[in-house]
């Protein structure tokens, strides 16, 4: 609870004047969209994601980067072209994820483009399976000023944890993790509010307060618990947990699945958030992700002539009309409960 509570005030804090702005003109733009049935947009995303590489070390089977499947090309960030996207949205943006498909601290620099983010007093968090978090790298994780780790578990034994995890350590994640509380304690550090993120699959749904007690044991801040995207779903899949309350699919009486929520036409995400891949691509959001929805390109147009560009505005006023002629919405949950259970 006093996590939760130093986290927010961590976040507060850093909403200046303008942010503040730019975030009320998000909101009031995506409600006026949605009342007049075309898009209107005056002002800039207040969060960002930023894919530092698209390379990993495991193999999970729902995975672009896993499965090692992706048509778009696969890369590093460079140093400059991020620097020069938080130069453009300092004033603005309030929250930056430093993740998309990839391991971000495979990035040789990515602790060095936190601490430029943090610098600016942005709000930065990442997402990480925890492999690479030995003394030194957790260590340099606290000096960063990086505001939140999440930790990719989903397993509280090998069997249950590799059965996802492809390729991975169930011990490293634990070691990881335990660097990084210490090191928060050793240099009187509040950041990174510390989550274990669980992915709710059939093969270790029974293991969900195990997790909670292990988090809690370790020292870790929160336990979430998140629910899988499955691509192929019509047909079932072994992954689908046998708790509804934990699947983003239900089962027809036909014997084919289906997405739960409704798929209506209108979608937050195009207001107040983006995706900008490794090489500068701004796509609309996390489901795209081999970019087949390329909005524009920061290494030859400034972020805010692509937010504001007719072609972003067209694709806005698409959704505004129908989601389901877009093919990545047609497996989005955008709405319903992506996150089961906090």
């Amino acid at each position: 609870m006093i996590g939760n509570l130093h986290d927010t005030w961590n976040l507060t804090k850093k909403m200046s004047p303008s942010r503040m702005l730019n975030a009320s003109g998000v909101l009031s733009s995506y409600h006026y969209s949605r009342l007049v049935g075309k898009p209107k947009h005056w002002a800039m995303p207040f969060s960002i994601s930023i894919e530092p590489t698209t390379s990993c070390n495991l193999r999970c089977p729902e995975c672009p980067s896993g499965l090692r499947s992706f048509t778009r090309p696969t890369g590093m960030l460079k140093e400059n072209l991020f620097k020069n996207t938080i130069d453009q949205l300092q004033s603005t943006l309030s929250y930056l994820v430093f993740y998309f498909q990839g391991e971000p601290y495979l990035h040789p620099q990515f602790l060095d483009l936190v601490g430029y983010a943090s610098s600016k007093k942005i709000y930065t968090a990442t997402s990480t399976n925890a492999h690479y978090l030995n003394d030194e790298m957790a260590k340099r994780t606290i000096q960063s000023g990086l505001d939140r780790l999440i930790i990719s578990i989903d397993g509280t034994t090998q069997e249950s944890y590799e059965s996802y995890r492809i390729g991975g350590k169930l011990d490293k994640v634990i070691e990881g993790t335990k660097n990084i509380i210490r090191w928060k304690k050793e240099l009187k550090s509040l950041t990174p509010f510390v989550v274990f993120q669980f992915l709710v699959v059939k093969q270790n749904e029974h293991q969900i307060d195990a997790v909670r007690a292990l988090a809690k044991e370790i020292g870790v801040d929160h336990v979430a618990l998140k629910t899988a995207q499955i691509y192929d779903y019509e047909n079932g899949s072994d992954l689908i947990p046998t708790i509804d309350k934990y699947s983003r699919y239900k089962k027809n009486e036909d014997g084919k699945y289906s997405i739960k929520n409704e798929l209506l036409n209108h979608c937050w995400k195009m207001w107040h958030s983006c995706v900008i891949t490794w090489d500068g691509k701004v796509v609309p959001c996390c489901f795209d992700k081999d970019a087949h929805y390329v909005m524009g390109d920061l290494q030859n147009q400034s972020f805010k002539e692509i937010w504001q560009s007719e072609k972003y505005n067209s694709f806005r006023a698409s959704l505004l009309r129908s989601r389901s002629e877009i093919e990545m919405c047609r497996n989005c949950t955008e709405g319903t409960k992506v996150w089961a259970e906090s």
